[in-house]
């Protein structure tokens, strides 16, 4: 299949997470139309792992949807030019003050291709170091540990609902052999 090619963009709105674009595209018969694009930087997004084998997970306010969700720890590059695994690293001391020195990728998400360029790179470890949490100042999470079998159920059960975390917690129970 062709590709459209992107004649142009005009910035409609610059903010603060991302930037609200109409694309001016040509399409494979020839026609032009325009698309609403949401560009962001990216984000990462971390499955910690502790040492009873329980993952945890935040329980925070998303106000686009106005509730609390329950989550993988994640969070949006600082820059363009961040590295994936140290946003991941950062979000993993930020939300639930641990570290680690062995952090693995998992899987990329696009969280949805349709309207935003929005890419979650997630990762896991399995090796946590306690530190210090470092929220931001208007940032409130309760954190919760689960099982994978838990999260599953809970997953089944609709009651996680967040699209990274959906994938994060699908991927890591599928990808990593020694969770099957």
């Amino acid at each position: 299949m062709e590709k459209f090619k992107i004649l142009g963009k005009t910035l409609e709105h610059h903010g603060r997470i991302l930037d609200f674009y109409t694309y001016d595209l040509k399409v494979p018969n020839g026609n032009t139309t325009h698309w609403d694009v949401l560009e962001h930087k990216g984000a990462s997004a971390i499955i910690p792992v502790d040492e009873d084998g329980k993952i945890i997970l935040v329980r925070q306010y998303r106000g686009a949807i106005d509730d609390l969700l329950l989550e993988i720890p994640a969070g949006g590059r600082d820059s363009l030019e961040e590295d994936y695994l140290t946003c991941a690293a950062r979000e993993l001391e930020e939300e639930i003050g641990y570290r680690s020195d062995e952090i693995h990728h998992l899987v990329d998400y696009h969280s949805a291709a349709a309207y935003t360029s929005e890419k979650i790179a997630i990762y896991y470890t399995e090796k946590l170091i306690p530190s210090k949490q470092h929220l931001d100042e208007n940032e409130f999470v309760q954190i919760e540990r689960y099982t994978l079998d838990e999260l599953v159920e809970m997953i089944r059960q609709g009651e996680i609902t967040d699209g990274k975390t959906i994938a994060g917690i699908m991927a890591y129970k599928v990808l990593c052999p020694h969770t099957m």
